[in-house]
C-alpha cells in the first residue's frame, strides 16, 4: 500500500518544533525576498554549510551558503553571474538531475526541496522534506532522492517521478549535509554529527544495517569508484579518515590543514582534496600513498563545496562570500575567482 505524502511529511518532522509559522509551512516555493531580512524565521540557523553543484554539461554552477538567503547561478562559459535567486532562508544542499534539466535546493527553514528548471530558473515543484531538511543525494538514474533531516534525525526517500515520499528511515543522530550512495546504489552512507559516526542504509530494504565510528567532528565524505574506500573529513582533529568499507572501520588518518570540511575525490579517484576552513586552503592528498602532496592557497573559508570537471583538470571551490574559485589542478593554483556583485546579494539576519 502506498504511503500518503501527508502522513509521511508528519513523520519527517517527528522531532521538530510542535508548531511552524504559517508563513513558512504554507510557502510552496522560493519567492521574491522580503524587504527586511530580520523578519526571517530560521531553522538550524546556528549550523553553517555551503553547497556547489556543477551541471552535467559543465556550463552552469549553482551555489549557496546557509547564512545567506540567496542561491547564485553562474554561467561558466562567460564567467559571469547569470542570476541571484532570492526567497530562500537557509539553503543547505544543491544537486543537479543527471539530465541537467533541473537542479534541487534543500532549505531547512522552509522545510522543502525545491525543483528548479535550469533553463528558466523557475521553481516547478517542491518536495515536503520537513523543517531541518539538510543533505540530499540522487540515485544515478535520477529517479530517487534521499534527504537528511537534521532536526528529526531521519532520512526520507522520495520518488521523484511522483514527488511522493516512499519511506522515512529513523535511527540517525543529527544527519546534516554528508550523505553519499555507493557506486552501485546498494548502500547509503549517512553522516551523524551527534556521535561522530556514519550510518549504513541498505537501499533495497530502507533499513539500517551497520555503522562506522571513531570520527572527530565528522564533515564531508566521498566514496571511491570501486566502493571499497570512503574518505571523511574530521574537522576536530585536522585529518582525513580513510575507511575500509568491507571492514567498516577507519584504517588510517591523514593530517591536513586546519578545520577540514571537504573530502572531495577527483573523477579518476587518484586525489582527494580537503577544504580547510581554518587556514583558507586545500590539502591535496595522493590516494595511492595516502599523503599530502600539495597545498593550494587563495581561498576564503572553503568548506565542503568542491567539484571537478570530468577531465580532472579543473576544480571549482566555493568561498564564504559565494565567490567561485577556479583552480588549475595541474599547477595547483587559483587561476580566477568569479564574484557576485555586492548589490545583488542579501545578507541573512544574524
Amino acid at each position: 500500500m502506498k504511503l500518503r505524502p501527508l502522513a509521511l511529511s508528519l513523520c519527517i518532522a517527528l522531532s521538530t518544533l510542535a508548531s511552524i509559522p504559517s508563513a513558512v509551512s504554507a510557502q510552496p516555493a522560493p519567492v521574491a525576498a522580503s524587504a527586511s531580512a530580520t523578519q526571517r524565521w530560521t531553522f538550524d540557523g546556528a549550523i553553517h554549510n555551503n553547497s556547489l553543484a556543477l551541471s552535467p554539461d559543465e556550463g552552469t554552477a549553482v551555489v549557496s551558503y546557509s547564512e545567506r538567503p540567496d542561491v547564485v547561478v553562474y554561467n561558466l562559459t562567460t564567467g559571469k553571474v547569470r542570476a541571484v535567486l532570492n526567497g530562500f532562508v537557509t539553503p543547505r544542499n544543491i544537486v543537479f538531475a543527471p539530465s541537467g534539466e533541473f537542479f534541487y535546493v534543500s532549505d531547512s527553514s522552509l522545510g522543502t526541496v525545491a525543483k528548479i528548471a535550469t533553463s528558466s530558473l523557475k521553481t516547478v515543484s517542491t518536495l515536503p522534506a520537513g523543517p531541518g531538511a539538510f543533505g540530499t543525494v540522487l540515485s544515478k538514474d535520477g529517479a530517487t532522492m534521499y534527504v537528511n533531516n537534521q532536526a528529526a534525525s531521519t532520512v526520507t526517500r522520495f520518488d521523484l517521478a511522483s514527488g511522493e515520499p516512499r519511506a522515512v528511515i529513523t535511527g540517525f543522530a543529527q544527519p546534516r549535509q554528508g550523505v553519499r550512495l555507493s557506486p552501485d546504489g546498494s548502500a547509503l552512507y549517512v553522516t551523524n554529527f551527534m556521535g561522530d559516526k556514519i550510518t549504513i542504509v541498505n537501499t533495497a530494504t530502507n533499513k539500517i544495517d551497520g555503522e562506522i565510528t571513531g570520527f572527530n567532528k565528522l564533515r564531508a565524505i566521498s566514496v571511491t569508484g570501486d566502493g571499497k574506500t570512503l574518505f571523511a573529513a574530521n574537522s576536530g582533529s585536522n585529518t582525513i579518515a580513510v575507511v575500509d568499507l568491507d571492514k567498516r572501520a577507519i584504517e588510517s588518518t591523514i593530517a591536513v590543514g586546519k578545520d577540514p570540511y571537504g573530502a572531495a575525490l577527483t573523477p579518476d579517484g587518484k586525489r582527494v582534496y580537503a577544504g580547510n576552513l581554518g587556514d583558507n586552503s586545500l590539502s591535496v592528498i595522493d590516494v595511492a600513498s595516502k599523503s599530502v602532496i600539495a597545498t593550494i592557497t587563495g581561498f576564503k573559508e572553503p568548506r565542503q563545496a568542491i567539484v571537478f570537471t570530468r577531465d580532472g583538470k579543473t576544480a571549482y571551490v566555493l568561498n564564504e562570500d559565494l565567490g567561485l574559485a577556479k583552480v588549475d589542478l595541474e599547477s595547483n593554483r587559483v587561476e580566477a575567482t568569479l564574484a557576485v556583485p555586492v548589490a545583488k546579494m542579501e545578507k541573512a539576519a544574524p
